[in-house]
């Protein structure tokens, strides 16, 4: 097995990494930057250290849902012939996405060498067909050439709207993206700073060649140290004790199937906490993405998941003098995008979410970014050009177009909330009217766009993300932590 090597030290402190998160500590020291949200600010702070976390400075952003969100970015579209070509190439004529009301899994909990003929409708009829569904305004950019990744979505992570698409409902192995899953699953049950000794059989089970963040037997961690370690260092040694606090791995793996599909996210399949190679165990760049924006609405989520580095208790040890000691060493992100690598800079706006690398799997990868007071959701599967961060700049170039498309785009379908959502879009204080309901069926194609479905070679049921932010800080929406009937979407508030 496979897995990503910690990456060089950030560029970060150098060129500051611009993003609307906080990081897990305050920081303590201030220094200038350049850039800010997608544009340049000489006179912003950025950078800060404290506890040994490392972090850069929020920028602002609030919820608007779906349906404002479509008055206040009229789509540019003028008539014009709608094309649809199907993997195949064959010629389909198409009046513009349509959302599925009841929408249907896929069947197969295994992967397949190929995109299936027919697949999982959620969130609109279009996202279940193979091949890249774009329906393009006539000033639209074209959909990037040279993505070789085998399933790929842009989406909107506020309004839920999905810009473009590429076998979107593929079921693939999902490697250490599942982690989002283990982490939106857990991390309301745990106090961060609950304690836990770790015994040898809380580290039973792990993979070998798995990605560890050294944890020691009989040593003592933080609940908040083990998110570091599963956040930052993808380590399966923090995800198997976090599950063994969670009463073992069998309980955690059923505990996230069964949110997988309150998320409504029905290509998912987990087999292991952690996201090793297992047979059966798959999800869908759909599914992923659905999963990071239920992630994201959790305060502790969105900022363990924008940390760069941080400070990881080592070893206890005993000195001549027979007083014991222990010592920390650092950890980094191994998000590439976050942290930037040789030959790869660290991508402007970016926040998050995990990566992940296994030798059955190939790179994956979920991340989230903001610019210009727009926030976007790109997940990557199993690119098939194999260079160098290549998962990374691919994701870099569909953060590209779905900023410059953004507004310029029919949706093609929709991150559909979950199941017991209320989304009457009334007061959040009432009671649920219509749970279940899709978030933004008003956003059906318009007359005259150009509908794309070719090969990507040529070219939640999260709940909503609840980041409002002013002036540095963050405001929870209920703690972050899903509740049966919550209004859909979230609104986001500002103080």
């Amino acid at each position: 097995m496979t897995q990503l090597h910690t990456p060089k030290a950030s560029r970060n402190q150098e060129r500051g990494r611009l993003s609307f998160m906080r990081s897990v500590s305050p920081p303590t020291v201030r220094v200038s930057r350049r850039g800010a949200c997608g544009g340049v600010s000489s006179s912003e702070s950025a950078t800060g250290r404290s506890g040994g976390i490392y972090r850069s400075e929020p920028c602002t952003f609030s919820i608007v849902p779906a349906s404002k969100k479509t008055v206040r970015r009229p789509l540019s579209i003028t008539s014009a012939t709608l094309l649809s070509l199907s993997l195949a190439s064959a010629p389909m004529l198409t009046a513009g996405p349509a959302f599925a009301a009841k929408p249907s899994p896929s069947s197969s909990a295994s992967p397949s060498a190929t995109p299936p003929a027919t697949m999982s409708t959620v969130g609109g009829e279009l996202l279940g067909r193979p091949g890249t569904q774009a329906s393009l305004g006539s000033d639209a950019p074209v959909v990037p050439k040279g993505i070789s990744a085998r399933s790929w979505i842009v989406a909107d992570a506020e309004s839920g709207e999905v810009l473009a698409a590429h076998n979107a409902h593929w079921r693939l192995a999902p490697a250490s993206t599942l982690k989002m899953l283990f982490a939106d699953t857990l991390l309301p049950k745990f106090n961060k700073d609950d304690e836990h000794k770790v015994a040898p059989e809380d580290l039973a089970g792990v993979g070998s060649g798995s990605s560890m963040v050294g944890i020691k037997e009989d040593e003592t961690y933080t609940v908040h140290d083990l998110w570091l370690g599963v956040f930052l260092r993808s380590g399966n040694d923090a995800v198997h004790v976090l599950s063994a606090m969670n009463g073992g791995v069998k309980q955690t793996v059923a505990d996230m199937n069964a949110h997988a599909e309150e998320l409504q996210a029905l290509d998912t399949h987990a087999v292991s906490p952690d996201g090793y190679d297992a047979k059966g165990q798959v999800s869908s760049a759909y599914d992923l993405t659905l999963i990071a924006r239920s992630g994201l609405q959790k305060k502790d989520f969105r900022e363990y998941c924008s940390t760069v580095r941080a400070k990881f208790p080592g070893e206890t040890k005993k000195g001549k003098n027979g007083k014991k000691s222990r010592s920390s060493f650092e950890i980094q992100n191994t998000n590439r995008l976050l942290t930037g690598d040789s030959g790869l800079d660290s991508y402007q706006g970016i926040a998050g979410v995990k990566n992940g690398n296994t030798t059955n799997a190939g790179a994956t990868f979920t991340g989230v970014a903001e610019r210009d007071g727009r926030v976007l959701l790109v997940t990557v599967m199993h690119p098939e050009k194999d260079e160098h961060n290549q998962v990374y700049k691919e994701t870099a170039s569909l953060f590209d177009w779905g900023f410059k498309a953004a507004g310029k785009v029919t949706p093609v379908g929709e991150l559909v909330p979950p199941k017991s959502a209320d989304t009457s879009g009334g007061d959040a204080d009432e009671p649920s009217a219509q749970p279940g309901a899709t978030a933004s069926a008003s956003a059906s194609g318009g007359a005259g766009g150009k509908s794309v479905a070719a090969r990507a070679s040529g070219g939640g049921g999260g709940v909503g993300v609840a980041l409002g932010i002013m002036g540095g800080v963050l405001v929870l929406l209920a703690g972050g932590v899903f509740l049966v009937n919550r209004k859909w979407p979230l609104r986001g508030k500002k103080q």
